[in-house]
């Protein structure tokens, strides 16, 4: 669990004064898109899918203020619906769908086309821009499958699902899926995502976050921990 709160105060001083309301970087979930969340949650409620999206979305936020030229009309819906069609592949075999070594193409392919299913009921229902809702689908149907980018949003998208395993929440989460200790996720992980990515952007994110995990597993670090 993510520290929220400190456990005290070393320097002993309320510097909260000194502190922006809004700097750069922090980003927000603006109310059409919470009414899309909200349309998705139920659909995502598998496998950790529902955390995973709002990870992956806070990575397409970012992508996005790199590249100016990509839609965000079109970005930001596409990542919070694209995993919502596991919802309709049975709970059981949603991991052997994507197990190291294996894999289930077929359960691949159903997931896509029934998130564009599902995704265009949504953004019809919260009144997303009707000229838009073609360009998400699309990205939606084929944003693990499709081996090439069909544009900087779907880049984008595809980006930033992938990078997000090498996240804290993204390793955490392959570690429970597959039973394996931290660095054997970190491991499979920096496999599958470094040198797969269409954004120069992504591939720093993905970079910088493996050399923190690493760094987190050094015995050095883990001495510190111990003490």
């Amino acid at each position: 669990m993510t520290k929220l709160q400190p456990s005290g105060n070393l320097f002993g001083h309320d510097v909260s004064a000194a502190i922006d309301a809004e700097p750069d970087g922090v980003l927000q979930l603006d109310e059409h898109l919470a009414r899309i969340w909200e349309q998705a949650a139920p659909l995502l409620a598998v496998r950790d899918n529902d955390a995973h999206t709002l990870y992956a979305f806070g990575l397409a936020q970012a992508m996005l203020a790199a590249h100016p030229e990509a839609d965000a009309g079109v970005v930001l819906p596409a990542i919070m619906l694209h995993d919502i069609g596991w919802s309709q592949v049975p709970p059981d075999e949603v991991l052997s769908a994507i197990a190291p070594g294996g894999g289930r193409p077929d359960l691949v392919l159903l997931h896509e086309k029934e998130g564009a299913r599902l995704a265009a009921g949504i953004l019809e229902q919260t009144g997303h821009q009707t000229e838009l809702i073609p360009r998400i689908l699309e990205i939606i149907d084929g944003h693990d499958s499709r081996k090439e980018a069909l544009s900087i949003e779907d880049a984008i998208v595809k980006d930033a699902d992938k990078t997000w395993r090498l996240s804290p929440h993204g390793l955490d989460t392959v570690m429970e899926w597959f039973g394996l200790d931290r660095g054997q996720a970190l491991r499979l992980c920096s496999q599958r995502v470094l040198g797969h990515l269409f954004t120069a952007e992504a591939e720093a994110m993905a970079r910088a976050l493996s050399a923190l995990e690493s760094a987190t597993l050094w015995p050095q670090r883990q001495a510190l921990l111990a003490r």
